[in-house]
């Protein structure tokens, strides 16, 4: 296991080169050329195109498309297998064309082979090839999983599940996490239906349309990435420096909402959601988080409004189905300022990990039908997409305000 060479292969180079060159010609991009002469040689550039040309075709005609997964204004996602071994299923993720976007290419697509390319883990979802298609489309073979997501286990009350299991699939997703911070790439949108299951029961982290290398501190990055309900409070405040402490918060989330069966910190615009994050954990102020008051999104909050910051005995009615030591590892992953919360690695370190119950293994946890369908809802959408209304549909909201200050 390790990642891949950065430089990408020839057949994904072949499929993204031949994609930018059709979708140029469909943008109406080529300029006027003088008229050459016909017994003017081939040169090497058309000679690489014609060797992209055919590699792509070679590509295209290895896998078949099946049945319409899910359509979004991004991608179709359909299911598809092996034109040599039928039994071998993908999943082929077909972006769109979109003259709004540089060579008709969204950059979440960019980015998607770009770090799929990089990252091989067995709880990361796996890029086998990519292609364009005659019509122009960036095609994306990805590994088959069946059987759902996170967010598919969490809203359906027919399934029961354990802190065992809880622990089994939080091991998974601190591993992925780990292991993209271990190679300098932060994932920037973790959310339970970016988090797909495996036919054998193993998690894997999808969805890499937002993330980004952090190798050079020094570049400014976008604040406006992460689903809402999983972002972390300096990314409201704009900041353009951070670390893989933003992913942290949004596994501190997801290890929430399996605990509670909802969603913890459920806002419906971006300042409610500072507000919720404020009445859950404390109203950040120079006190408990130094410097916060210098992020240019900051906003100070009169002394008599300000929520202290909770105590963990605030925390225990609300957790208490997980007992007392992975309260301490999730209260870890939600601390305010972001140089407290605990890295990726040190998640995985955690006391918990050695404590009873032992994590589930992966071919034992509990499953759930209707994968397929949720397979290509959660591929179709683009980076930082909440699913259409569910904001509407949380059973439950904690009320923080009946919380002790």
């Amino acid at each position: 296991m390790g990642v891949t060479s950065p430089a990408q292969s020839p057949l994904v180079a072949a499929g993204i080169a031949t994609a930018k060159a059709r979708a140029l010609t469909v943008l109406g991009s080529s300029a006027k050329k003088a008229p050459e002469s016909p017994a003017k040689s081939v040169t090497s550039k058309d000679a690489a195109t014609d060797l992209s040309e055919q590699l792509n075709d070679e590509l295209r005609q290895k896998y078949v498309k099946g049945k319409k997964l899910g359509e979004g204004t991004y991608a179709i996602v359909y299911k598809g297998h092996l034109r040599d071994s039928p039994s071998t299923l993908v999943a082929i993720k077909k972006i769109k064309v979109n003259v709004d976007y540089k060579d008709g290419l969204a950059m979440d697509a960019i980015r998607e082979v770009k770090f799929l390319q990089e990252l091989s883990h067995p709880n990361i979802i796996a890029l086998h090839s990519v292609y364009s298609s005659k019509n122009q489309n960036l095609n994306l073979v990805l590994e088959f999983l069946p059987l759902g997501d996170l967010e598919g286990m969490i809203k359906d009350t027919s399934v029961q599940y354990s802190n065992a299991d809880i622990k089994a699939w939080m091991g998974m997703i601190g591993r992925a996490v780990w292991w993209c911070h271990e190679n300098f790439v932060l994932h920037r949108d973790i959310k339970p239906n970016n988090l797909l299951i495996a036919g054998d029961g193993e998690v894997k982290l999808a969805d890499f349309g937002l993330a980004r290398s952090f190798q050079e501190p020094y570049l400014n990055m976008t604040h406006v990435v992460i689903t809402r309900w999983y972002r972390p409070p300096e990314l409201f405040f704009g900041a353009r420096h951070y670390s893989g402490a933003v992913d942290v918060w949004s596994v501190g989330c997801v290890f929430a909402e399996l605990a509670l069966r909802t969603p913890y910190m459920a806002g419906e615009t971006d300042i409610h959601q500072v507000e919720i994050i404020s009445q859950a954990i404390g109203t950040p102020t120079e006190d408990n988080w130094p410097g916060v008051s210098k992020l240019p999104g900051y906003v100070p909050i009169a002394k008599d409004k300000q929520v202290p910051l909770r105590p963990k005995r605030d925390f225990e009615p609300i957790f208490r189905s997980i007992g007392p030591v992975a309260l301490d590892l999730l209260l870890a992953t939600l601390r305010l300022d972001p140089r407290k919360r605990i890295s990726a690695k040190g998640f995985l370190q955690h006391e918990w990990w050695q404590m009873d119950p032992r994590p589930t293994k992966k071919e034992n946890l509990p499953r759930k039908g209707g994968g397929e369908e949720a397979l290509g809802n959660d591929l179709k959408r683009m980076g930082g997409e909440l699913e259409d209304g569910r904001a509407d549909k949380v059973a439950r909201k904690i009320d923080f305000g009946k919380m002790k200050p």
